[in-house]
């Protein structure tokens, strides 16, 4: 069978055309079909209908305002000093706004250490140029974008691998962030993988067309036809998106454009590409202003598109945070042997300050500690081998990467001890 014919077959099977309407194809069958329709869109009408709810400020008691009907909080600056308490009423209000709510959260003052940035700032600044002079000593060359015109941004892949190598004191106090490990855990649970890529765009940077994201959002129509209604609404609970505000971004630099509530649609893998809903989106969209140090973050199937920078004089940049659960797969692939050997002796030394500080701090700095090592290490010990990796007695598991440096700072592992612990997890872990 031809690529061509094989595309055909499936783009038959996806709009029902291939498929019996009965069981041996002699009666109708009495339920409902499990795919959606390529050739009957969705209905316009009801995605209207659902993208005209309001947000009341009285469902997020503990956020700041609503703008544009997003809910905006505005974080206490020291987050490891936070009471627990507050932190699991703030993850049920966040996780409330991802799925039945609006769908988009700005938090304010996520990373209120502007000093901080400026280091991180300077790495990316120091990558992208180390990328393009390469780019140009290879010949003429244009690094892909997603959803926008090749060339128009600067743009870091894996900067988070990138970040970790180049300087991993900034590294571990960026992604330390106490908050960033409650919004990942009140979307995704307690263990995830965290992938970022640096967007810097300059003034006339266009916009992106309206999308959904990762997983089926980075698929064409007649791929994402082929799963079942239930499978494409559940994908967006393997992902969390986020962004970090390197920059100021005024309205007039373009920050990201939303469409409130349009995640609850559940043809919206078949929608989002249709001009109809385009139009709408174009028509409908909002934004919101952020100040360096401001996160947003979102669920991948609320339609949404970077805006363009009508400035001439602001660089929007933000580091793009893709958060992917322990149950699913990420878009980029992390070497975490290589983040933890770079950075074992940063996280040491904050562990190490925990034994001198007064309780408060002390709780604060346990809180940064477990946050890197959610972010830099594997939590979830699947998939493995269980002969050689049985789990304890008494045990469903055999031990996760997190598990691993866990005992190792308990333990004053020096690099070379836990690089081969968890080596011998790798190792250990094949067939």
């Amino acid at each position: 069978m031809t690529s061509s014919s094989t595309a055909s077959f499936t783009a038959g099977l996806a709009s029902g055309d291939c498929a019996p309407k009965g069981v041996n194809g002699s009666s109708p069958s009495r339920v409902p079909r499990r795919l959606c329709s390529l050739s009957q869109p969705p209905s316009l009408s009801a995605f209207k209908t659902l993208c005209s709810q309001s947000t009341s400020r009285e469902t997020y008691p503990h956020g700041s305002a609503i703008v544009s009907n997003i809910p905006i909080y505005d974080l206490p600056t020291d987050a490891a000093a936070a009471d627990p308490g507050f932190i699991d009423e703030l993850q049920d209000e966040w996780h409330h706004i991802l799925l039945s709510g609006p769908g988009v959260v700005v938090l304010r003052n996520f990373t209120p250490d502007t000093a901080l940035l400026e280091q991180v700032n300077t790495v990316f600044s120091d990558i992208i140029a180390a990328e393009e002079s390469a780019a140009a000593a290879e010949g003429p060359h244009n690094k892909g974008d997603h959803f926008a015109a090749s060339g128009t941004n600067a743009r870091i892949w894996n900067s988070f691998q990138k970040h970790a190598e180049r300087d991993p004191s900034s590294f571990v106090r960026y992604y330390s962030n106490p908050y960033l490990a409650a919004v990942c855990a009140a979307w995704l649970g307690a263990a995830y993988q965290i992938t970022a890529q640096v967007n810097l765009v300059r003034p006339g940077g266009k916009p992106q067309v309206s999308h959904r994201d990762y997983h089926l959002g980075f698929q064409t129509a007649e791929s994402c036809a082929l799963y079942p209604r239930a499978t494409q609404v559940a994908t967006q609970f393997l992902t969390l998106q986020g962004a970090v505000a390197h920059s100021d971004m005024p309205l007039a630099s373009g920050p990201t454009r939303f469409l409130p509530f349009s995640q609850q649609f559940e043809q919206g893998f078949m929608a989002y590409r249709l001009r109809e809903f385009q139009a709408f989106f174009d028509e409908n969209w909002v934004s919101c202003e952020l100040k360096m140090g401001d996160a947003v973050f979102f669920n991948p199937a609320l339609f949404h598109a970077a805006g363009e920078n009508r400035t001439t004089h602001v660089q929007r940049s933000a580091n793009l945070l893709q958060i992917s659960s322990a149950f699913g797969k990420t878009m980029e692939s992390i070497d975490t042997l290589a983040i933890i050997s770079k950075c074992w002796a940063e996280v040491t030394k904050m562990y190490d300050t925990a034994d001198t500080d007064d309780a408060g701090t002390q709780l604060g700095t346990r809180k940064r500690v477990q946050a890197i090592l959610s972010a830099m290490g594997n939590g979830y010990p699947f998939p493995t081998n269980l002969d050689r990796r049985p789990p304890a007695p008494g045990g469903m598991a055999p031990e996760s990467e997190i598990d691993i440096l866990q005992k190792g700072l308990m333990g004053g592992w020096d690099v070379a001890e836990v690089v081969a612990a968890i080596t011998a997890i790798r190792t250990d872990s094949m067939p």
